[in-house]
């Protein structure tokens, strides 16, 4: 399962899966305990696939993060838990992203990263590659966008005229 289909919500603790869409919303199950749940459009929610940490050079989707961590751990969980204190915790972040921006990542954050890479792993979620759909599709938004950018320049522009 990719992280295009696991979410945060706001207020719940844990993960989820994304299952279906409904009318008002969609239904998600707990990767904690397995339990459905329905979540309006209200909620804050945010999918995996689409959170990034802030570096001092760019923002690093949260799937290259837990690359690394993974890299790092050779595919096991992190000796470091969220409940550990603050200091401990950004030590090991530091190890895994040495360039992570200090004034805009938060131990809360941290935190977050680790649970959920933590979790991830109980649930037999281990890969975070980029899938090649997604490149491709990436690659292909791309060239359209140029290539309409072209036809913009290249049509020429009717002068007004008056009557």
């Amino acid at each position: 399962m990719s992280l295009d289909k696991i979410l945060s919500i706001g207020g719940k603790p844990g993960l989820f899966k994304l299952l279906t869409q409904t009318r008002a919303g969609f239904v998600a199950e707990s990767l904690l305990d397995g339990k459905k749940i329905t979540v309006s459009f209200k909620n804050n929610v945010s999918v995996l696939s689409e959170i990034a940490i802030y570096t001092l050079d760019e923002e690093v989707p949260l799937r290259e993060v837990f690359l690394k961590i993974q890299e790092k751990e050779n595919g096991e969980k992190t000796p470091v838990s969220h409940k550990d204190d603050k200091l401990k915790l950004e030590e090991y972040f530091f190890e895994v992203l040495p360039n992570y921006d200090e004034d805009r990542v938060y131990a809360s954050d941290i935190k977050k990263v680790i649970q959920w890479y933590n979790m991830l792993l109980e649930q037999g979620i281990t890969d975070f590659s980029e899938k090649e759909e997604e490149k491709k599709t990436e690659e292909v938004e791309e060239k359209e966008v140029i290539s309409q950018e072209k036809t913009k320049k290249s049509t020429p522009k009717k002068a007004a005229t008056k009557k």
